[in-house]
């Protein structure tokens, strides 16, 4: 890490914090299944998350007894609120409409000696201009929840595996992922059975007319939810490691945010799954588990309410 980031009041590589950490990672345990006793478990967390903010925030205390200002939330908040005006201002599906006509306009009066943007223009009777769309919406997303804050901190002098990006001690607590995925597969099996959930998913409509369009709408569908664990659960969760538990309740707001639009249950889910995979995040300092849950509870959305509706495809090239 540069001096400036040092300066800034970032934990070192391998402050006592740190280390303590590591050893306590395999001993994290969470009881899913005996639900009644997660608010418990949960809490004593949150005790471990402050107790180490704590430390992290007397170990910054300059000879003079003050603690040095840590710049970290300053640049992650207003940075990250500048990614995500520009992710809504400039990476949906209808700003990608907006390209396809233009350049479907210059055609048109014969600027460009081509047809393809006339196709692509029209989102109906295209077979790929629906396509273009959600691919436009899922590169914008890599764009500002990854390979924007990536620049940023590699700018700053950050390593980026300090930002929750470990993989060290990932398979100890992989379980309680998995039983996580577990019991929110029932939740979406029956939901599945439900109009609005059939409307709503896939996002792709044309998903189950080839494997080759649904695999690979279903790629870029789990890389933006890699880069949004990152943004979220990884580099906005780092920066607030001082402020303790209470920087997973501050993630959550925004979080929830983008949610909205999808159905009320889900949106209200979201708080719920951000509260547990902020929290797994910041006391494991990995995002890697939350991303697994995540794209597998995206894939087997889309799988349900195609099994209900149009059925998976019968080809595999279009």
């Amino acid at each position: 890490m540069s001096g400036g980031a040092a300066a800034a009041g970032a934990e070192p590589p391998h402050s006592p914090a740190s280390a303590e950490a590591d050893d306590e990672t395999a001993e994290l345990e969470l009881s899913l299944l005996r639900f009644w006793r997660l608010p418990g478990q949960l809490l004593g967390i949150w005790r471990e998350l402050d107790a180490r903010a704590a430390r992290l925030r007397e170990e910054a205390r300059g000879e003079d007894g003050r603690e040095r200002w840590d710049r970290r939330p300053l640049i992650a908040f207003c940075a990250g609120a500048v990614f995500l005006t520009l992710m809504e201002y400039f990476g949906m599906p209808r700003h990608w409409q907006w390209v396809a006509d233009h350049f479907a306009e210059m055609e048109y009066a014969g600027e460009l000696d081509s047809t393809i943007w006339r196709d692509l223009s029209d989102p109906f009777d295209s077979r790929w201009g629906e396509l273009c769309g959600h691919a436009w919406w899922a590169i914008w997303r890599v764009l500002g929840f990854l390979v924007f804050p990536v620049v940023l901190l590699k700018g700053l002098g950050y390593r980026l595996r300090d930002q929750h990006l470990r993989w060290r001690g990932t398979r100890a607590h992989l379980g309680i992922y998995l039983k996580a995925f577990a019991l929110v597969l029932v939740a979406v099996v029956v939901a599945s059975f439900f109009e609005g959930f059939q409307e709503y998913y896939p996002f792709y409509d044309k998903s189950h007319l080839s494997w080759a369009e649904l695999l690979l709408w279903e790629l870029l569908y789990v890389l933006q939810f890699l880069s949004l664990e990152f943004f979220f659960r990884g580099w906005w969760l780092k920066a607030g490691e001082r402020l303790g538990s209470h920087a997973i309740f501050a993630m959550v707001v925004p979080y929830v945010m983008i949610h909205f639009g999808k159905e009320l249950a889900e949106t209200l889910g979201a708080i719920l799954a951000g509260v547990f995979l902020g929290t797994l995040a910041m006391r494991t300092r990995s995002i890697w588990g939350g991303f697994l849950v995540h794209g597998l509870v995206a894939v087997s959305m889309d799988v349900a309410a195609m099994l209900q509706t149009t059925g998976l495809p019968r080809q595999w090239w279009p």
